[in-house]
């Protein structure tokens, strides 16, 4: 019998540090969570304020809470599916014996990815909605902020897309071999 290799017990050493260290990224997912609190918060705060004046408020207005609502509810379903799923691609799976969602698993990080940034362009999309909205009211805003609203939009949109274009090259490039 050889006597082990002391460079490959080094090497096996680092291995288990590096893959060990995925645990790292726990914190993050952790302050994502209190994300998603804050985001909670501002959500109750909205109904707190607007429940009380809805039979008062003018059909803009109703729509422009609405939207804002929205806006929340789309970063925090974005929050949870970026903890969920990266903690599922980087740290471990998740076993807790509850229903799992379906998406929940089968996601890859250009998945999530474009779930991102398919997230930031509806909301980037809400926002200058709002902004039009607001064209008639007391404080319309610039043609400068106007024109820049659209052109992040655009360009969110169009990142979006090429993202998608490159996420199918690979998944096409990756089905032929």
């Amino acid at each position: 019998m050889s006597a082990p290799d002391p460079e490959s017990a080094w090497q096996t050493d680092i291995e288990r540090a590096l893959f060990a260290s995925r645990w790292l990224v726990v914190p993050f997912y952790f302050g994502l969570l209190l994300a998603l609190l804050m985001l909670f918060t501002a959500f109750a705060k909205g109904l707190i304020t607007y429940v009380p004046k809805m039979l008062t408020m003018e059909l803009d207005d109703v729509i422009l809470v609405s939207l804002a609502l929205i806006d929340i509810a789309l970063v925090a379903n974005l929050v949870v599916i970026v903890v969920l799923a990266s903690y599922e691609m980087m740290v471990s799976r998740i076993d807790t014996g509850a229903e799992r969602p379906g998406w929940m698993g089968g996601m890859g990080f250009g998945d999530v990815k474009l779930k991102l940034f398919s997230s930031i362009v509806a909301i980037s999309g809400i926002q200058l909605l709002k902004t039009f909205m607001g064209l008639g009211g007391p404080n319309p805003p610039s043609t400068d902020t106007l024109f820049w609203l659209v052109v992040v939009h655009a360009t969110f949109v169009v990142s979006t897309l090429l993202s998608a274009l490159a996420e199918w090259v690979s998944a096409t490039a990756k089905t032929r071999k």
